[in-house]
């Protein structure tokens, strides 16, 4: 099996390629109806001790330009995102050793309090260094997050689910059965998760298949991922990988394709067009994508790498009626806002990742 997918995702001509994840897309979503979210990327610090060679937005403890936002700003970012239509924030951040456990859960309850909104935040890496830091089972971690008022989590930190680039790339942080892991606990306790692959890391092309097919493993037995999401490298400024080239757009829209095909049981995938432009984000739209991620309000990661796309909503609706599609606005669990129509703040797209408009912060790659 593993052999005749990468086969197929190695010699199969794109549009080959790309109408078999098109009829896939067609047969788990029949009613011709693309999504997307407007949300805001929140990141609370970029303080961080896991040392990923791909990441141009962390800064060290004690550097000067590391940073920890206040509950206050936390709480101002999140009513100018509301101002705009926003109805959750994805909020990550850095491996931060100087904050406390109880800082993330009075976080939490701040913003259930004062500033209520969907909170999709806090990766399998982030829970897996809360669990060491603070010597916690890691369901006794998510459980804790959960009942301060965490909703979903992101996908965030899984680059590539195969020990060997993990060791490459970023060594320091939660590895790859344990990323999976943690995700499974989350399913297990009734959370749902999204999940992601970061690709153009130094792995190969069968190692991009054996990321998909772990991904799928899991959600036979739980299904609990509601939206896959890759995106590649950007690698300019990044610490150790600025010399690795950006893969193309073929390259992207083959792995799309692929990972429609294999992740059959993922019931939906989200076009990456503010690493790849509006333009490739649309054409995934035909090449297995049913979801066009979101209008982010702020995002600095990818930003950092000097990867900066900008949209807003009349233009994402533009897009997807072009491409012959109906629009509707969701919820992080997919289910349906009404029309689409709404508000025309500028903003930037993907769960997990984009580019800076009305930020003011700072802010890491996930979704």
């Amino acid at each position: 099996m593993t052999a005749t997918l990468l086969d197929f995702y190695t010699n199969a001509p794109l549009l080959e390629l790309g109408a078999e994840a098109d009829r896939v897309r067609r047969g788990k979503h029949p009613h011709n109806t693309v999504t997307y979210i407007v949300d805001r990327n929140i990141n609370y610090t970029n303080v961080c001790v896991a040392d990923c060679g791909f990441c141009a937005f962390y800064r060290r403890p004690k550097h000067g330009e590391g940073w920890t936002l206040s509950y206050e700003q936390i709480g101002a970012k999140i009513d100018e995102a509301k101002q705009v239509g926003a109805i959750q924030i994805l909020m990550q951040g850095g491996h931060n050793p100087y904050i406390p456990f109880e800082w993330y859960l009075d976080l939490l309850k701040y913003i259930k309090t004062y500033h209520p909104i969907h909170i999709h935040g806090f990766s399998p890496s982030e829970v897996d260094f809360f669990a060491k830091t603070f010597r916690m089972d890691a369901r006794d971690v998510i459980r804790e997050l959960m009942k301060a008022g965490l909703d979903s989590i992101p996908g965030g930190g899984g680059e590539i689910l195969v020990q060997r680039v993990r060791d490459l790339v970023a060594k320091k942080k939660a590895g790859a059965d344990r990323w999976l892991e943690i995700m499974e606990i989350a399913h297990q306790e009734g959370m749902k998760t999204s999940v992601t692959m970061m690709y153009g890391i130094g792995e190969t092309l069968a190692e991009r298949i054996e990321h998909l097919q772990r991904v799928r493993e899991v959600q036979a037995r739980t299904n609990g991922f509601t939206a896959f999401i890759c995106w590649p490298l950007q690698p300019e400024n990044t610490p150790s990988m600025s010399h690795m080239p950006k893969t193309d757009a073929v390259d992207y829209l083959r792995t799309v394709a692929i990972s429609r095909i294999v992740l059959d049981n993922v019931p939906n995938l989200q076009a990456s067009w503010v690493t790849m432009g509006l333009k490739i984000g649309q054409t995934a739209l035909r090449f297995g994508c049913n979801d066009f991620g979101s209008l982010m309000i702020e995002e600095n990661v990818v930003s950092a790498a000097n990867t900066t796309h900008r949209t807003t909503t009349a233009e994402i609706e533009r897009l997807i009626v072009d491409a012959g599609f109906k629009v509707a606005r969701r919820r992080q669990d997919y289910t349906l806002l009404g029309s689409g129509k709404g508000d025309e703040g500028r903003g930037n797209a993907h769960d997990g990742v984009a580019s800076p408009s009305m930020a003011s912060g700072q802010g890491p790659v996930a979704a």
